[in-house]
C-alpha cells in the first residue's frame, strides 16, 4: 500500500469569513492559521499547502486582553541606520488596523516559502465589507469569551 498525496488539482479550496468583533486577537489568529495551514481537513500534509482562504472582516474591532493595548509594542525597520520604529498598539489600531491581525496570524504559519503561499491566502479588512462576494465563503464563528483574569 503506498501513501497518496494531494495533487493541486484534487485540493479543494474554499473561502471561510471570520468575524473579529469582540473576538481575543489570539483566538482568531490561531484559527485562522489552522485554517490556512489546512490542518482542519483529511488531506493535510505538512509540506504541500492544502488549505483554505481566509477573510477578516472587522479588524479595527478586535479585542485584546489585560493590559494590551497599552503595553504592546509593534516594531519593523525602515532599512536605515537608526530606522527601528516602535508603535504602541493603540496608534497601530488607529492608523492600520489589519496589520494587528495580519502580523498575529504570520507570525502562527511556518516561516518557509510554503508559509509565505499560505500567508497570500489571508485577506484582512478593517471594515465589514468586502470584494470576495463571487467566491461564496462561508461564515465562520470564533468563540468570543474572555477567560477573566485572576487577581
Amino acid at each position: 500500500m503506498s501513501t497518496v498525496f494531494p495533487t493541486k488539482q484534487g485540493i479543494d479550496r474554499q473561502w471561510h469569513v471570520i468575524d473579529a468583533n469582540d473576538v481575543v486577537l489570539g483566538k482568531l489568529a490561531s484559527h485562522a492559521a489552522r485554517l490556512l495551514m489546512g490542518k482542519h481537513k483529511a488531506t493535510y500534509t505538512p509540506f504541500i499547502d492544502t488549505g483554505d482562504h481566509v477573510i477578516v472582516i472587522n479588524a479595527a474591532k478586535v479585542k485584546l486582553t489585560g493590559r494590551k493595548d497599552e503595553q504592546k509594542v509593534y516594531r519593523h525597520f525602515t532599512g536605515y541606520p537608526g530606522g527601528l520604529v516602535e508603535t504602541g498598539a493603540k496608534a497601530v489600531r488607529a492608523s492600520r488596523p489589519a496589520r494587528m491581525i495580519e502580523e498575529a496570524i504570520s507570525g502562527m504559519l511556518p516561516k518557509t516559502k510554503l508559509g509565505k503561499q499560505m500567508y497570500r491566502k489571508l485577506n484582512v479588512y478593517a471594515g465589514d465589507k468586502h470584494p470576495h462576494q463571487a467566491q461564496k465563503p462561508v461564515e465562520l464563528v470564533v468563540d468570543r469569551k474572555v477567560v477573566e483574569e485572576t487577581k
